[in-house]
C-alpha cells in the first residue's frame, strides 16, 4: 500500500510539474444525469444506490464527468487540473480485478490549437510512461463520425448510426439494413396502450420508424469505403498515408484527417517519434462514450491487464454539462497499480 500511495503521488507530481491544479470530487455522484452520460457499458457496472433526500446516487465510477462539472462551473481557460483516488465499476468475476481501483488523472481545457493540445496530453502521458516498455495505441472517433456524415442518407439513419458508434455489433447490423431497399410500411398504433410512454411519444417514434423504412439505401460504394475506413489500422504515418487516399471516396473525413496529420506533424514537432506509435481506426468504440475525437491508450504485454493509461477528446461532453458552452477539452487517466506492476516487471528483467 505504501508503494502505491508512492506511485500516486509520483504521478500526481508530474502532472502538477506541467501546471495542472490539484482537485477533489465527490465519492458519492448524483445518478440520474450522470450515468446517461457514461454509456452503456459503465451504466451496467455502476454501483446504483437511492437517497431519501438527493435521490439516486452512485458512487464513481470515473473522475471526468465531476471535473468537467467542476469546471464549467469556474469557467476559468485555459486550465489543467489532476486528480487521485478510487473509482468503484462491478467486474467479471474471471477477470480477477477489484471492483474499486485507484486513478490519477490529467485533463486540460483550452480553446487553443487542438492538435497542439492533443500531442501535449498524449507526450506528457508518453513521457510518463516510457521507461516501462508499454504499446501505444491511439484512433480518432471524429474520423468515423465524419464518415457517418457524409453519407448518402437521411438524417434519421445517420442519428441512429451515430447513436450505435459504441456499440459494434449494432452498428454493422444497421449498416447491413440500411445498405438494403426496404418497402415503405405504413406503422399503426391501434389498440390498447401500455406502458408509461404517452401517444404523442408513440406516435413520434413510429413517424421516425416510417422515415428510416422509406429511406433509399445507401450506396453500395460508400459502404464499401466505411467499412475499408474501419479495418485500417497499423503505425501512424502509414495509417496517415491510408485516410489520405481513402478521403476521395469519403471526402466527408478530410476535415477528420487534416487534423490528424496536424496532430502527427506536433508530436513530431515535440521530439517524439511516431514511427511505432500504433492506429486503429475502430479504437475506442468500445470505450467511454464521452469521447468524440482522439483517443489512445498504454499497454503492456500482460494478459488480461486493462489499460494502463487512456484518454481522448470530449468536447461534445462539456457541452452537455455546460448546458450548451462548450470547451475544447483532453484528457486521461493513469491506473497507479499497474503503473507499478510494470515497474517492477522492468526492475526484475
Amino acid at each position: 500500500m505504501s508503494q502505491l500511495r508512492a506511485e500516486t503521488a509520483r504521478l500526481l507530481a508530474a502532472f502538477e510539474a506541467n501546471g495542472a491544479v490539484r482537485v477533489e470530487a465527490d465519492i458519492l455522484q448524483p445518478a440520474d444525469v450522470l450515468l446517461d452520460l457514461y454509456g452503456e457499458d459503465i451504466r451496467a457496472r455502476a454501483y446504483v444506490t437511492s437517497d431519501p433526500l438527493r435521490g439516486e446516487q452512485m458512487l464513481r465510477p470515473d473522475f471526468t464527468v465531476p471535473v468537467v462539472q467542476r469546471h464549467m462551473a469556474v469557467s476559468a481557460e485555459p486550465a489543467r487540473y489532476t486528480y487521485a483516488g478510487p473509482v468503484f465499476r462491478y467486474q467479471d468475476s474471471a477477470t480477477g480485478r477489484a471492483a474499486q481501483s485507484e486513478q490519477v488523472g490529467y485533463e486540460v481545457f483550452d480553446r487553443s490549437a487542438p492538435e497542439a493540445i492533443e500531442a501535449e496530453v498524449f507526450g506528457l502521458f508518453h513521457q510518463i510512461l516510457a521507461p516501462l516498455g508499454l504499446t501505444a495505441s491511439t484512433g480518432d472517433v471524429g474520423l468515423l463520425r465524419a464518415a457517418i456524415d457524409g453519407l448518402s442518407t437521411s438524417d434519421a439513419r445517420k442519428a441512429a448510426l451515430r447513436r450505435h458508434i459504441w456499440r459494434p455489433l449494432r452498428f454493422q447490423s444497421l449498416l447491413a439494413r440500411f445498405s438494403q431497399p426496404v418497402a415503405p410500411k405504413t406503422l399503426g398504433a391501434d389498440g390498447q396502450q401500455i406502458g408509461l410512454r404517452s401517444d404523442q411519444d408513440v406516435q413520434e417514434r413510429l413517424a421516425q420508424l416510417e422515415e428510416e423504412a422509406s429511406a433509399p439505401p445507401i450506396p453500395v460504394a460508400e459502404i464499401e469505403a466505411l467499412t475499408d475506413l474501419l479495418a485500417i489500422r497499423g503505425k501512424l504515418p502509414e495509417a496517415l498515408k491510408l485516410l489520405q487516399a481513402l478521403t476521395s471516396r469519403l471526402p466527408s473525413i478530410g476535415p477528420a484527417v487534416a487534423h490528424m496529420a496536424a496532430r502527427i506533424k506536433a508530436l513530431d514537432a515535440a521530439g517524439m517519434d511516431v514511427a511505432p506509435i500504433g492506429f486503429e481506426a475502430a479504437y475506442g468504440l468500445t470505450a467511454m462514450e464521452y469521447y468524440d475525437g482522439f483517443v489512445f491508450g498504454f499497454y503492456a504485454a500482460e494478459p488480461g491487464w486493462p489499460a494502463v493509461a487512456s484518454g481522448g477528446r470530449y468536447d461534445a461532453l462539456t457541452r452537455v454539462l455546460g448546458q450548451g458552452r462548450a470547451v475544447p477539452a483532453v484528457g486521461g487517466i493513469i491506473r497507479p497499480e499497474y503503473s507499478l506492476r510494470a515497474t517492477k516487471g522492468r526492475l526484475s528483467c
